[in-house]
């Protein structure tokens, strides 16, 4: 992926969630954006995913603009995306929340968005919750779910706010580990986080998100390991002060499992 931000700003009220941020990425396969929270991460996946206009600046992806006018409905429909909230159709099945949007966004056929939907629930072990509300479901299981919908449709880039945010130890590795699969399988992805053991197995870049600015972007072992400003180094000792040093899982490298 190559991104680029120039004087990205996003206000709400008197608050600047994006305070003219700069950001420029080229060759990016999955790009982690990680930092204190309230720092604007999660406004700049909106704004990245053309879901959230920006007050000013401009933010440019493999050659488009999310944010330019008429540009923004058609970019949303060549991505996926999944939420901090699960953001299913509470009354609809699991296999139906995966091939509703099929048929309604992307066209495609009854028929075919019900195979699509069948492929991607038994990709993520989900084929005997198919028939499921998602009230039936656990946590963990409505996240998968989440991320069945989001990938179905072939997606140019995935994007992630925080995707194991409300989930227990157990769920959280469990999804994690479905997404650095995506990952190893090629699927370019953006997302934030607070596991910054998964940003280091997983992601080739990461970016440290504060005060509505980058503070620093880089390479995912060089950013994690060995930081060069004085907040970055702050942030990774806090994050890290109760989980012990960073650690690749075995046999990953900094890109990918």
């Amino acid at each position: 992926m190559d991104i680029h931000a120039r004087g990205l700003t996003k206000r709400y009220g008197a608050l600047a969630a994006l305070d003219a941020l700069d950001l420029s990425l080229t060759g990016a396969s999955v790009l982690a954006l990680i930092g204190p929270s309230g720092g604007g991460k999660s406004t700049l996946l909106r704004v990245m995913g053309g879901l959230e206009e920006a007050d000013g600046g401009t933010v440019s992806i493999n050659g488009s603009q999310p944010g330019r006018r008429g540009q923004a409905l058609a970019w949303r429909k060549r991505n996926g995306f999944l939420f901090q909230q699960f953001n299913l159709f509470p009354h609809l099945s699991a296999h139906r929340n995966i091939a509703l949007p099929l048929e309604k966004v992307h066209r495609q056929s009854p028929a075919e968005a019900a195979r699509t939907a069948d492929e991607c629930l038994e990709r993520f072990g989900l084929t005997s919750h198919a028939h499921k509300l998602p009230a039936q479901l656990s946590g963990g299981q409505q996240q998968r779910v989440g991320l069945a919908r989001a990938i179905a449709s072939k997606p140019e880039i995935l994007i992630l706010d925080e995707p194991t945010s409300a989930l227990d130890p157990e769920m959280t590795a469990e999804v994690l580990e479905l997404i650095g699969e995506l990952a190893a399988a090629g699927q370019h992805i953006i997302l934030s986080t607070h596991e910054m053991g998964f940003a280091l197995a997983v992601a080739s870049h990461v970016a440290l998100i504060a005060a509505g600015r980058v503070d620093e972007c880089g390479p995912a072992g060089r950013v994690l390991e060995a930081p060069s400003s004085e907040l970055a180094r702050r942030f990774l000792s806090r994050v890290m002060k109760f989980s012990g040093p960073l650690r690749l899982a075995e046999g990953a490298g900094p890109s990918g499992y």
